[in-house]
């Protein structure tokens, strides 16, 4: 029975209970998992059917028996994240992230891994490390691709010139054919009946079509099938992209890693000079030849002089001797080159390598902020030509009135680039049509692949013939004939094609501007366009946090894509796109979208961890704005949503309220009616709040006026009223840094942090301006905030919800953490040396919205040496005291701080800046945390007055 594109009521109906039947695995034909997986990180989109997660080969030939028996296409998919959409599909997506991730084998002797299809990459590198192992295609999003995945598109990455692409590296594969029997692929292999007569009756053509580059991953690999190579049916299922079957599990070949690695850093004038100078450094067999320029960088990088620059990765036996290799790379470089320089330091070597993986991300914004978009992110070329190829390619650009910065794989001719197609609009898409009519004319021009990295997926497909030729099209559709007679395996890619300009995701899409709160300085006021800034590439879904990073840590927590910051992007698009998209249809009422965002802990780290800059405690705040307007909200929306309110109303029954909520059966009922979950416990109010003190010390009534004599703290809620001793030592430090007198900005101040949070943003504007109002003074006069997440709120949260207020960006330009203020008001400021490790926690907001570079400088020039840890601590403000949260939260603390602190040397002082973290530390760990402040403040001891040089 051939496929059908798509099945409704009934047999929809009966197509899910026989997969619940067949297969022990996870069968989801909801709306939630159907517009988790209508996109990758492609141009398009496609509505699947539902969703399967098999837990093992005979779960995969099950499910394709059932959808055979139904006339339904199938489509395998692994991370996600392809950029030409060949993992989107309109019949049943075979998720094999989920389950099937084991690394069956690993022997070190033969230099080979037995895997499944799900296994990450990241994963399989891992547990080939300890061996001197590794394996070689590492394309920028290693930390979440499968290798599945990587079959499906024969991905590269940075090392190919070392160690070439999956295809070159793959052994064996077990592969379930959509026909019901399972084939082993291996070197001399038969494959399916018939092709043996297949590549002897077009030999000729096999042996003169294909051009000879390091990147040819366009169409398919026939000439693997030669019999003076092998044949190799293994290498030329490589890069089918799901089309022929599922891979069930796979035999790799491992390479070895060296023991050292420097990096030559070489910069040019301009990506050209970079393109032309990249094939003459082949010669010393570098592991990396990667290119970028400089409209990819968007903050200081420690980067030598240039406008774009060539990132050399050499090994050796030893540091010396990678650094020894690098050495003669700059040396040989340097005539072409405006300057080099050599990095050996691991952690430098990171963070640049970061700014090139990122800019998959980075590159769809322009340095102006409009959008730009794949399409043509992997074209290669012979790396001769490729500085050619580049200005021409430039040339083409122009002609078109188009945008885009070209980086890539230098070395192997391979460039990927973002341009800022206008996919809107009826006009954009036809100039989209014809630019890559032409481009794809100019890329076979300069003897070039349509692909070299990432598959021809449904942008590229259709302009194969002008690549190969109508005849060797002609044999790959008879090739994937004799795999899938019935064309149940991802119709629509590759052979057949869809157009390149349908099925585009942006056409289910709202034209006007949605009536949203926040202003969206960024995208132009508009929320779809803030909600298309997810492009897929999925940075949010890695499985731990990276060095400082803190994004996702939901993901991290529940491994559900809805629960990751892409996941919970395509629900909004889904949700935006209504009954058009045909998939979430009820808008801002969905209980979907609802449940998706409950488990977001409004980190704000996707705000700069995401590459494209995706702000889901934003989308959130908005969402629930919308989703409750009007309506009854949860408990805790109106107990800890209102914290500032109840706190000032409490505050003088501290006494009292404290000694009942020590009693157990009161406290439960307090915590049952307010939504707190059970396990809480109920933090303890202040006796004396900050401003009492303050009052007490100054007499009642100060507050600050402009002049240079006072500085101001912020009366945050937590500081006020829950830890008014970290408001005692930070007025205790600014005084002995400046001889200031420490006041106040004004009386009954409220951030609206907690309002924010709960999506209460009519109430939250309404406290933000009151504030305003209330703030003495002028409003330039620069403001310490002690607590992150407020300051967070006054920097990002205010301006944007109070656009049209010039008051509100005054107040977030003067908002400074202690560390910011001091370094910019007492530079000469030598605090006490205190001379000891920290650990700890630096509060997600402060790393997503502030940024903690004054902070780490401080703690240096206090003796106070160590990393925090990254990721987010789980009790995020409100969410991690909500009902139904403690899991959840506690699995986020898990994750990266608690552990840090457990394996933390005795003496170690233990830091959080935020009131959250601290009780979380508490809470969960028995641990007492101290703000920066705190720290300082002792070891000021008692009586000490400024000490400044």
């Amino acid at each position: 029975m051939a496929p059908r594109e798509a099945t409704t009521g009934p047999d929809r109906t009966a197509l899910a209970g026989e997969l619940r039947a067949a297969v022990r695995g996870d069968v989801a034909f909801d709306a939630t998992a159907r517009a988790l997986t209508t996109m990758d990180a492609s141009n398009y989109r496609r509505v699947p059917l539902g969703v399967v997660a098999p837990r093992d080969a005979d779960d995969i030939a099950a499910a394709l028996a059932v959808c055979r028996a139904h006339g339904v296409p199938v489509v395998p998919r692994g991370g996600g994240t392809s950029i030409a959409g060949q993992a989107t599909g309109t019949g049943v997506v075979l998720d094999l992230t989920r389950h099937l991730r084991s690394l069956v084998e690993l022997d070190a002797g033969s230099r080979t891994a037995v895997v499944q299809p799900g296994v990450v990459l990241d994963d399989l590198r891992a547990a080939a490390a300890p061996h001197g192992l590794t394996f070689g295609p590492d394309p920028s999003t290693h930390s979440r691709c499968t290798i599945g995945g990587m079959i499906g598109n024969n991905s590269c990455g940075s090392h190919s010139v070392a160690w070439g692409t999956t295809a070159d590296n793959v052994h064996a594969l077990t592969v379930a054919r959509y026909g019901g029997d399972t084939l082993r692929l291996e070197r001399g292999a038969e494959g399916p009946a018939g092709l043996r007569e297949l590549v002897a009756g077009n030999l000729a053509l096999l042996r003169t079509g294909f051009p000879e580059l390091p990147r040819r991953i366009s169409g398919y690999a026939l000439d693997a099938l030669l019999p003076e190579r092998g044949p190799d049916p293994a290498r030329a299922f490589c890069g089918s992209e799901g089309t022929l079957g599922v891979v069930t599990e796979a035999t790799l070949r491992l390479v070895k890693a060296p023991a050292a690695r420097a990096l030559a850093v070489l910069g040019y004038a301009d990506e050209s000079a970079a393109a032309e100078a990249a094939p003459g450094l082949l010669p010393h067999h570098p592991l990396t030849v990667e290119g970028m320029a400089a409209d990819l960088v968007r903050r200081p990088a420690g980067l030598p002089r240039g406008a774009a620059w060539l990132f050399v990765e050499t090994g050796g036996a030893t540091p010396a001797e990678a650094r020894a290799h690098a050495e003669r790379i700059a040396r040989t470089a340097s005539a072409d080159a405006v300057d080099t320089a050599v990095v050996t330091d691991p952690a430098g070597q990171r963070a640049l390598w970061r700014i090139r993986e990122d800019a998959a991300g980075t590159a769809t914004r322009t340095p102006e902020g409009s959008e730009a978009w794949p399409g043509w992110e992997d074209c290669a070329v012979p790396p001769a030509r490729l500085g050619a190829y580049l200005r021409d390619f430039r040339a083409l650009l122009n002609g078109h009135g188009l945008r885009g910065t070209p980086y890539g794989h230098f070395g192997d001719g391979c460039i990927h680039v973002r341009i800022d197609f206008d996919l809107l609009s009826g006009d954009g898409v036809a100039r989209y049509r014809r630019f890559s009519e032409e481009l794809a004319s100019l890329v076979v021009a300069h003897g070039g692949s349509l692909s070299g990295e990432h598959g021809d997926g449904q942008a590229r497909a259709e302009l194969l013939p002008r690549m190969y030729g109508s005849e060797l099209v002609s044999l790959f559709g008879r090739f994937k004939d004799l795999w899938d007679p019935d064309g149940g395996m991802n119709p629509g890619i590759l052979v057949r094609p869809a157009r390149l300009d349908e099925n585009l995701r942006f056409d289910v899409l709202p034209r006007e501007p949605v009536d949203v709160a926040f202003g969206y300085p960024h995208d132009g006021g508009d929320f779809a366009a803030a909600v298309r800034r997810c492009v897929g590439v999925a940075k949010c879904r890695t499985q731990e946090a990276s060095g400082p990073a803190v994004m996702c840590p939901s993901f991290r927590a529940t491994g559900e894509e809805a629960h990751s910051t892409r996941g919970r992007a395509r629900l909004l698009h889904e949700m935006l796109a209504g009954p058009a998209g045909g998939v979430i249809t009820d808008g801002w009422r969905s209980t979907e979208v609802r449940d998706a965002l409950d488990l977001c802990l409004s980190c704000k780290g996707c705000r700069s961890d995401c590459p494209v800059g995706v702000d889901m405690a934003t989308y959130k705040a908005e969402f629930l704005h919308h989703h409750y307007r009007h309506r009854l909200r949860p408990a805790a929306h109106y107990t800890m949503g209102r914290l500032p309110l109840w706190l000032r109303l409490a505050s003088p029954f501290a006494g009292t309220l404290n000694a009942l909520a020590r009693v157990r059966p009161l406290a439960a009922l307090a915590k049952r009616l307010a939504g707190i979950a059970p396990e809480r416990g109920i933090p303890v109010l202040a006796r004396e709040t900050y401003s009492q003190w303050l009052d007490r010390r100054w007499g009642k009534g100060t507050f600050i006026f402009s002049n240079d004599e006072v500085a101001a703290i912020w009366p945050d809620t937590f500081t006020e009223h829950l830890s008014p001793e970290v408001g005692r030592a930070a007025v205790k430090v600014v005084e002995a840094a400046t001889g200031r007198r420490v006041l106040t900005p004004g009386r009954g101040l409220c951030c609206g942090l907690t309002y924010v949070s709960t999506g209460q943003l009519d109430k939250a504007r309404k406290v933000m301006r009151r504030t305003l109002d209330r703030l003495t003074g002028t409003h330039e006069i620069p403001v310490i905030v002690l607590e992150p997440s407020c300051a967070a709120t006054l920097r990002g949260d205010l301006p944007e919800l109070l656009p049209d207020d010039p008051r509100a960006a005054g107040l977030a330009a003067a908002v400074h953490t202690l560390a910011e203020y001091l370094e910019k008001y007492a530079p000469g400021w030598r605090p006490p040396h205190l001379d000891r490790p920290v650990t700890g926690q630096t509060h997600c907001h402060q790393h997503a919205v502030l940024g903690d570079g004054p902070d780490r400088r401080l703690r240096e020039r206090a003796g106070l040496s160590g990393e925090l840890a990254g990721g987010c601590c789980g009790l995020a403000g409100n969410f991690g005291f909500e009902r139904g949260h403690w899991e959840v939260s506690a699995a986020c603390a898990e994750d990266a701080l608690l552990p840090a602190v457990r394996e933390a040397a005795p003496g170690t002082e233990i830091l959080a800046d935020g009131f959250s973290c601290r009780t979380q530390l508490d809470q969960l760990g028995g641990v007492r945390a101290r703000h920066l402040a705190q720290v300082l403040a002792e070891g000021l001891g008692e009586g000490r007055g400024p000490d400044r040089t």
